[in-house]
């Protein structure tokens, strides 16, 4: 878990431990001012729907040739974060960018519109990943993955090998369970937490600022367009019930032990001033890694991608070269 997660996360445990007092008579008003997804989407936006519960999931499509590249964004973020580095990825090969459940544009399923597991648990959002590579006709892909995303993104490459060439993982949340703390669990579920959750979720609107000033090494470089491009998918309709079903969802993938099954030549990025996922555990994990490597920015945050988007272009760049070199 990111601390930018925990943050929220440990709101929702506050929330859920007075859940059961009363809940249904708290008023739960809907949110004001909210539409469908589709309505604030750019103009070179797609939906695609993928999974076995048919998500309709919001990306972006640049097709350049082999390779192709995956962008898997953070917890709260959304396509709109890889806004520095998609076109020049672009021009390396095609690269797709996509909304995770419960993000950006990408539709919130709610209770009822699913059979089996939720569409927002760690092994449907795998699910969810490898349907849209098919739906737009991509074998294997590098799957280059940002903070909770690169959980995804090492989650998908020890569950289909075959279709992940390669990873990189940027300031990549491994070291941590998934979720909710576990005590808390078993509540997510109950009908008093189902009715109240969005208003716990909703506390993101007051601390999103602060959870933003905390990701970047300098805040004061966040632009007045980056801040709003944030808070677009509080627009969406039922972003908060979303926001919640990705929290009951959670769990504990337990990846840290899996690490030496990845295969895959793995790239990780870190900023040296990451306060959300310390730097020093970006180290840990090339070195526990089989065959990684390790890029430091300096004077960078959380998120090298918008904050220090040169450096980092450069280290994917020459990662990927590496790996055009290396092939038969």
């Amino acid at each position: 878990m990111t601390r930018l997660a925990g943050i929220l996360l440990a709101v929702l445990g506050v929330g859920a431990a007075t859940a059961l007092v009363g809940p249904f008579l708290l008023p739960v008003p809907p949110l004001r001012d909210t539409v469908p997804p589709e309505q604030l989407a750019d103009s070179d936006s797609r939906f695609a729907v993928v999974g076995g519960d048919d998500v309709r999931i919001h990306y972006k499509l640049a097709r350049n040739g082999e390779p192709a590249m995956i962008l898997l964004h953070g917890f709260g973020a959304s396509t709109f974060s890889w806004r520095e580095v998609m076109a020049p990825l672009a021009e390396l090969g095609t690269v797709v960018a996509y909304d995770r459940p419960s993000s950006g544009l990408t539709a919130r399923p709610l209770p009822g519109d699913w059979t089996g597991n939720s569409p927002y648990g760690p092994e449907a959002q795998v699910e969810q990943l490898i349907g849209l590579m098919d739906q737009v006709n991509i074998r294997e892909a590098i799957l280059i993955g940002h903070s909770a995303g690169g959980t995804v993104a090492v989650n998908a490459a020890l569950r289909h090998p075959d279709r992940v060439a390669a990873l990189v993982l940027v300031d990549p949340a491994l070291y941590t369970s998934g979720g909710a703390p576990a005590w808390i669990r078993p509540l997510l579920g109950t009908p008093q937490l189902r009715r109240i959750g969005p208003l716990i979720a909703r506390s993101i609107q007051s601390r999103g600022e602060q959870i933003l000033d905390l990701a970047w090494h300098d805040p004061s470089k966040i632009t007045a367009e980056a801040r709003v491009g944030y808070r677009l998918p509080l627009q969406a309709e039922n972003w908060d019930r979303g926001l919640w079903e990705l929290a009951a969802a959670g769990r504990d993938r337990n990846l840290a032990a899996q690490l030496k099954d990845v295969r895959q030549p793995v790239l990780v990025i870190t900023g040296d001033d990451d306060r959300i996922v310390p730097t020093a555990k970006s180290i840990r994990l090339a070195d526990e890694l089989p065959d990684a490597e390790l890029v430091v920015i300096q004077a960078c945050g959380h998120v090298p991608h918008e904050e220090c988007p040169a450096p980092f272009l450069a280290a994917v760049t020459q990662f990927i070269s590496r790996l055009r070199g290396a092939a038969p």
